[in-house]
């Protein structure tokens, strides 16, 4: 799926319209609860990755070699003793065509940030930079960590209000379709609702009581999927 594609599909779908379409391809969730810099900012484009070890210089590589709809996805170990992240990083960015910035890390400039209008996620924000100067680990702009997982160029971040979502690239041609689907049953879902037939009604919530009285194992996900729900995945 190319960048257009991307930033069309994803423009009506959102994070967990994403990761209930994983859960029902069993493709593992991987997501992060990181916050959008500007309220309501999105984002979705392949992982251009980077391991933060006290200098912006890794960032400035990594723009190198990123192609235009990338999304920088930066590593600092979640740490939240320093910002990673400012003015300046973000402006490159936009500058080098990047869709937006992931931060398992600190940002600063807060104000700043927000009027450039990149869309940029953390995990919050203080006024102080790196104190330090690391080595730079092997394999700095090949993958990177995003809370427990690793994701690398062969990966798509995607972000909203929930947070951070990242799928392989190669499933996004099945995830997309599939969360469509999702997304257009909780619609119906929730006009009905509106409609004034409650929720239990649609799913036949009272059948599925009746049938888990007589079959104990029978879980609700099972009985959703049988009757076309939406709502669990």
């Amino acid at each position: 799926m190319d960048h257009e594609e991307l930033q069309r599909r994803f423009a009506t779908l959102t994070t967990a319209h994403l990761a209930d379409a994983c859960i029902r391809a069993r493709v593992p969730v991987r997501c992060a609860s990181l916050t959008a810099v500007a309220p309501g900012g999105r984002l979705a484009g392949r992982v251009a990755p980077a391991v933060h070890a006290g200098s912006v210089d890794v960032f400035l590589e990594a723009f190198e070699r990123a192609a235009p709809g990338d999304v920088l996805v930066v590593d600092n170990g979640g740490r939240t003793d320093e910002a990673c992240v400012g003015d300046l990083v973000v402006l490159e960015a936009r500058a080098a065509g990047l869709a937006g910035i992931v931060v398992w890390g600190l940002h600063r400039d807060t104000a700043d940030i927000r009027a450039i209008g990149l869309p940029v996620f953390s995990l919050g924000a203080i006024p102080t930079g790196p104190l330090r100067l690391d080595e730079r680990p092997p394999g700095a702009l090949e993958a990177a960590m995003v809370g427990e997982w690793t994701v690398s160029r062969e990966d798509v971040a995607l972000a909203d209000d929930d947070g951070v979502l990242l799928i392989p690239a190669a499933a996004a041609g099945d995830l997309f379709p599939l969360a469509e689907t999702i997304r257009d049953a909780e619609r119906r879902q929730a006009d009905r609702i509106r409609l004034g037939v409650s929720l239990r009604e649609q799913v036949g919530f009272g059948a599925y009581l009746q049938a888990r009285s007589g079959q104990p194992s029978l879980t609700f996900r099972d009985h959703l999927r049988a009757v076309g729900g939406a709502i669990e995945e």
